[in-house]
């Protein structure tokens, strides 16, 4: 769906309408300000009686009385105006931003890997909590803002032709010199407002990227590499800034003395006129304070153009998000009641994340419900990118895969993952509650059930020593827990989904030995009946699986129980000859320490 700043303004349109109501009542009011004035000089300093048939009775006093009662009146209405006015088109902005935000981040949320791999994060982020402003931009200081300038102008123009036409031509001759100001310098503001987006997301990027990797950074003692790249992209980011305002300076600059140029000239001519006779003093007081709001209107309305045209940029990158076409498409089928038995069939799968250069070549696996298979090989063979196919993080070029003999793409998204539980490595822990980090899969469990699954994850005895038990909330990434602790915790919150499909992802990778020993107990309780695709490192994880497929650049290169493959003498056991003996060589070590 093309998305436009008028869908997200057309649920407020009544609320809009409202303020376009208060727009025409400040402008009204704008256009009486110089009216007491007018009378004070032209009827209460000459003695000159006013032209309304009921007021021409009024003595000088009463006339001035009523002029400054009407000046304070004027003011203290078109306060109140402007303060209501401000509220609701500031109202109206934040609910679009919402509106917007919304979508962005729901938009991000369901694309896909490949998407997130592709994007920076700092640039996603800046997106969603910069851009996103652009659409309150365009509403506070583009639409009100050019309405309310266009209905001021318009009264304007017709009493200043009926006060002298030849002065309002001579006025209004200054702006196609206004105009010509905002076309030379349009462009290159653009350019500018695009550059300095890029490189303020530059910075969010650079700043995202070495928060999350702090301890690499501090263990490698490359904090003052950092900082330099840091203030390398800040000092780009802000002579990009500096060059908009300079720009946007220079704009204002122009457009004021071409302004003032064209007052000069009016209050030249005005004056002869006065001197001549031909128009009062009141009369040019009006003109000349018409003149000068007239020319705010018109500045406003080029000064706003710039600032449109800049949130356009921002606007413009939030849209380009939103009008993403989704690679992963929703297919029509649920799962109800009865779920997925766990029959899993690749059949000639390949998969590419660059073109010409395929991760998966031809693969060809099947997984009987109920089965546990291991997965094995050197980095980069596309362990977890043939797992990540199941639940659909990612779809095949060729080839498909099935559950039940369904191809996953005909399932609903949401109704396929349901069916999957997944303890991933590194474990992802939120800075919520512990009992909300089991339960995430299922918000809707309870107390008992959620203590129930971290005793099987055997970690109920760490989580009942903290100080608020399962209401005690863990820091940033689980920062107050062990690595084995926050593996335990995942393992929870995947008993707790009780999903019929289990993917493991390096379970024990990060662990030593004795964790290890616990969390494979933790594991045996979680896999017992369910379809499990386990991705090893340690090859002392898979023992006991039903199956271990050995994976070399993206082909099966053997298959079989652990006992068959050792006897084999091939890949895989030669794989295990080599980790046992570095294994039995740290325990050796272990043990003479």
């Amino acid at each position: 769906m093309k998305r436009t700043v008028r869908s997200y303004l057309y649920p407020y349109r009544f609320i809009f309408l409202f303020a376009l109501c208060q727009v025409a009542l400040i402008s009204a009011l704008e256009l009486l300000k110089p009216w007491p004035i007018k009378i004070v000089l032209d009827h209460v300093l000459t003695g000159k009686p006013l032209p309304w048939s009921m007021l021409t009775d009024w003595s000088s006093s009463w006339v001035l009385a009523g002029a400054a009662t009407g000046l304070v009146l004027i003011y203290f209405l078109l306060g109140g105006a402007t303060v209501l006015n401000s509220y609701t088109t500031i109202r109206i902005g934040q609910k679009m931003v919402h509106d917007l935000r919304g979508d962005l981040y729901n938009q991000l949320q369901r694309l896909s890997l490949n998407f997130h791999h592709r994007n920076q994060v700092g640039d996603l982020l800046y997106r969603v909590t910069a851009d996103t402003l652009a659409i309150q931009t365009l509403t506070m200081n583009g639409i009100f803002p050019v309405l309310s300038a266009l209905l001021l102008l318009g009264g304007m123009f017709f009493i200043m032709a009926r006060l002298d036409g030849y002065l309002t031509l001579l006025a209004i001759s200054i702006v196609p010199v206004l105009i010509a100001v905002i076309v030379i310098l349009n462009r290159r503001i653009v350019s500018a407002a695009t550059r300095s987006r890029r490189q303020q997301s530059e910075v969010y990027s650079v700043v995202q990227r070495a928060m999350s990797a702090v301890r690499i950074i501090q263990a490698f003692t490359k904090e003052e590499d950092e900082q330099r790249r840091f203030m390398k992209v800040s000092e780009r980011s802000l002579a990009a800034d500096l060059r908009l305002y300079t720009l946007q300076s220079f704009y204002s600059w122009g457009v004021d003395v071409v302004i003032a140029i064209g007052m000069a000239l009016v209050l030249w001519v005005g004056a002869q006129r006065v001197f001549s006779g031909s128009m009062t003093m009141g009369e040019l007081i009006v003109f000349v304070s018409y003149l000068v709001s007239l020319y705010v209107p018109i500045n406003r309305i080029l000064q706003t153009y710039g600032l449109v045209q800049e949130a356009r940029v921002g606007l413009n990158r939030v849209f380009e998000i939103l009008e993403v076409e989704r690679d992963l498409k929703d297919g029509p089928r649920i799962f109800g009641e009865d779920r997925t038995k766990g029959r899993i069939s690749f059949q000639r799968v390949v998969f590419e994340y660059a073109n010409d250069r395929p991760v998966l070549k031809e693969i060809n696996l099947q997984i009987q419900p109920g089965e546990s298979v291991a997965i094995v090989g050197a980095s980069g063979a596309g362990k977890s990118t043939l797992v990540s196919l199941v639940p659909r993080f990612y779809d095949p070029q060729r080839g498909r895969v099935t559950l039940d003999g369904v191809d996953v793409r005909e399932f609903q998204l949401q109704s396929l993952r349901r069916q999957i539980a997944m303890v991933l490595q590194p474990p992802l822990i939120f800075p919520i509650t512990v009992r909300e980090n089991i339960a995430y899969g299922r918000p809707d469990a309870t107390l008992d059930e959620v203590m129930s699954a971290a005793r099987l994850a055997h970690i109920d005895d760490f989580i009942t020593e903290l100080p608020q038990r399962y209401e005690t909330v863990v820091g940033e990434q689980g920062a107050t827990l062990s690595e084995g602790q926050k593996q335990r915790l995942t393992i929870a919150r995947a008993i707790l989904r009780n999903a019929p499909v289990l993917i493991l992802d390096e379970p024990t990778s990060s662990v030593d030995t004795e964790t290890e020993s616990l969390i494979m107990a933790s594991l045996e309780t979680l896999m017992e009946g369910k379809t499990t695709l386990i991705i090893a490192h340690r090859l002392s994880t898979v023992r006991r699986v039903d199956r271990i497929l050995v994976l070399h650049h993206g082909e099966i290169l053997e298959e079989g129980t652990f006992t068959e493959l050792i006897r084999r003498r091939g890949p895989f056991a030669s794989l295990y000859q080599t980790q046992f003996g570095l294994y039995e060589e740290e325990r050796k070590l272990r043990m003479i320490k």
